[in-house]
């Protein structure tokens, strides 16, 4: 059985929630006090950081490294597209997600000119969603897992809206329709 280290509040552990509820794996919660975190989860990740995939004697932080582990050890259904150009730049976009979350975290922490650099990342975000329906392709798949929290919370919690990203407003409205995300949109909520 998969034990997931989790916090609801943590965006990098929705990732991993929403890969195992697509790839519809069960797994075992162990909750993390974000706030008051307990020593033994050191032990798991020298970082102290949530998620930590754990399944038997395998232990795996990095929710971009949990979420591939996944695809590769649970094949059906897939969250990368076959076709390899397009599975690359998906692939790209997930190395590349520290452009959005730099700015992300700098909004919440009230940092000059991080609105309009978030801006601009999300415009890079619309712009890509103008020319094909997913982050990852032409299907659903990873790359969406990997923005999509953030995207989610930066909507819902920190008020940022996304009338002006019209390709990028209909991509989450679409996704908001898979059960997977839904039930991220529940968590949210209840933050």
């Amino acid at each position: 059985m998969i034990t997931l280290y989790d916090a609801d509040r943590c965006p990098y552990c929705a990732r991993v929630r929403i890969a195992l509820a697509e790839k519809g794996v069960e797994y075992e919660t162990v909750v993390i006090d974000l706030d008051d975190r307990p020593s033994w989860i050191y032990e798991k990740n020298p970082l102290g950081r949530v998620p930590v995939l754990e399944e038997d004697a395998f232990v795996l932080p990095e929710s971009a490294v949990i979420d591939e582990y996944l695809e590769e050890r649970y094949p059906e259904p897939p969250l990368w597209p076959a076709d390899a150009a397009e599975r690359a730049l998906g692939r790209l976009l997930v190395f590349r997600f520290d452009q959005l979350s730099k700015p992300y975290y700098a909004l919440r922490r009230e940092q000059d000119g991080a609105r309009e650099r978030l801006d601009a990342e999300l415009a890079k975000l619309n712009a890509i969603l103008d020319a094909q329906p997913y982050l990852t392709g032409r299907e659903f798949g990873l790359a969406d897992i990997t923005y999509v929290p953030w995207i989610l919370r930066a909507r819902d919690r920190m008020s940022i809206e996304l009338g002006s990203f019209g390709a990028l407003a209909a991509w989450l409205e679409r996704l908001s329709e898979r059960p997977a995300i839904a039930a991220e949109l529940d968590v949210v909520a209840a933050l």
